[in-house]
């Protein structure tokens, strides 16, 4: 893979880094990807370019923070999905502290490819697909999270595959119907404002994107958002069934009389 990065923008900083051991080198601020409590680092360790999530300079030294932050951690630590950027260790970096080390990615966040109009017919087909999916996988693990916006969907560089960047600080034994309705408007408000910005209208993808942000419980699951995508419901599906069933006793009935 080539060595230059592929979010490079005029934007970032790069920052010395005082690591006489060598392990730590090549350290920037990507401020394009910072949330409101965390600064976002790209950086090599041994040579290979990972990523960094630590405190802002204002709430490193608060134990409420750094709490919070191991807190982040552990919930992250354990899950493992291919839309979900990996978390693989907390570490203490010279120059920026204790951080949230990640698999780097190379590619764009959704909010970038939305203000440079490059979005494509493979990133909304992700949102339907792989995006869904991921949400899903976050909801079954009882995942409590900040909104998702484009600010933290990421595609990647060569195949535009969908990586979540700020998934989850907190894990419970069940997700409220709050947390489920909070999780299917943001699905809404992210489809939308990237149908604002296509070409071309797209009414199908707009009536799901409209009815996720009524909060009328249209949808009150993710699974009932994809099987709107794939334009089935429950019913439709059924029905296909009997027809299937019926089919075949058909057929059956027609061969024994050969």
């Amino acid at each position: 893979m080539d060595e230059s990065k592929a979010y490079v923008s005029k934007e970032e900083k790069k920052i010395p880094i005082n690591d006489p051991t060598g392990k730590w080198s090549d350290l920037t601020l990507l401020p394009e990807w910072e949330e409101e409590y965390y600064d976002v680092f790209t950086v090599r360790k041994h040579g290979k370019w990972i990523m960094l999530k630590a405190l802002k300079a204002q709430y490193k030294d608060n134990p409420e923070f750094k709490e919070m932050l191991e807190q982040e951690f552990d919930t992250r630590y354990n899950l493992a999905h291919p839309n979900i950027v990996m978390v693989n260790d907390l570490e203490d970096v010279p120059g920026v502290g204790m951080s949230i080390v990640t698999d780097d990615v190379y590619g764009y966040s959704l909010r970038r490819l939305i203000d440079e109009k490059r979005l494509t017919p493979k990133i909304v087909h992700r949102l339907q697909t792989q995006l869904l999916d991921a949400m899903q996988y976050i909801q079954e693990n009882h995942i409590a999270h900040h909104p998702i916006t484009p600010e933290s969907i990421i595609f990647t560089e060569y195949n535009e595959n969908l990586k979540l960047t700020n998934v989850g600080y907190d894990q419970h034994s069940r997700l409220s119907s709050h947390d489920t309705m909070a999780d299917i408007r943001s699905y809404g408000e992210v489809l939308g404002e990237v149908l604002d910005h296509l070409p071309t209208s797209l009414p199908r993808l707009r009536r799901i994107s409209d009815k996720c942000k009524a909060n009328d419980k249209a949808f009150s699951t993710v699974a009932d958002i994809q099987l709107a995508v794939e334009r089935r419901n429950s019913a439709q599906i059924y029905y296909l069934l009997v027809a299937f069933i019926t089919a075949m006793l058909i057929l059956l009935f027609w061969l024994t009389l050969k």
